[in-house]
């Protein structure tokens, strides 16, 4: 893994490389990454402030791991899943047959027409540049009813050492790297109330310290 730092490279221009990446590589990621486990805790704590049978807006879904678990768990969520790729929806409305997937660009959320009880951005803004992911937390704030509930979960270091990361599969993926501060912020002036801060702590691929930040608000 390494990093070059480009703060002039293009969202559009990296959005089109995740895609392409991700449709690549749709199966692996799927066997690699179903077991979210390692956050229960934390999708619960969301999905127990929603409503018995509330509705879910899922951004970058992958293959329906996040869903997946949620209904098993809470069988009654309405979830509607959305990603940029392709081969992940696919793969998703395979695991999910539950929910309902369509084709999104989580920048586009704004211009969706229904509302929603929760928001679930799991580990899409590590592909987003800052101002993409502001963004995003004041278009989710829009689609929520009263006391609708946000989920972010994103890797956590100082926004400067963003840049091009290498994956195990060697394929390379402009990656943002966040800080809890401005997200918070962000959170708060779009009139969330953050009421749990998490971090996972563990060893990347490459063996180097990765720590996941985890921000739960509920709105108003």
């Amino acid at each position: 893994m390494f990093y070059i730092f480009d703060k002039n490279y293009g969202m559009d221009k990296n959005a089109r490389l995740v895609k392409e990446v991700f449709n690549k590589n749709a199966s692996f990621y799927q066997e690699r990454f179903m077991d979210v486990s390692l956050y229960a805790e934390s999708i619960g704590l969301f999905c127990k402030n929603l409503p018995y049978n509330g509705s879910v807006l899922e951004l970058a879904c992958g293959p329906g791991n996040i869903t997946r678990h949620m209904l098993d768990k809470y069988p009654g969520l309405n979830i509607l899943g959305t990603d940029i790729a392709e081969n992940m929806i696919d793969l998703a409305r395979q695991n999910c047959q539950e929910a309902n997937f369509e084709l999104l660009d989580c920048r586009d959320i704004g211009k969706l027409d229904e509302k929603f009880n929760g928001v679930m951005i799991g580990f899409v803004f590590p592909y987003l540049s800052k101002e993409d992911c502001l963004q995003v937390i004041a278009d989710a704030a829009a689609l929520l009813e009263p006391k609708g509930m946000i989920y972010i979960s994103t890797m956590e270091d100082d926004y400067a050492t963003s840049g091009w990361r290498t994956s195990s599969k060697g394929d390379k993926v402009y990656m943002y790297n966040h800080e809890e501060g401005y997200l918070a912020g962000a959170l708060k002036d779009s009139g969330f109330r953050i009421v749990d801060t998490q971090r996972k702590h563990y060893d990347g691929w490459d063996g180097k310290p990765v720590t996941d930040l985890i921000l739960i608000g509920i709105l108003g």
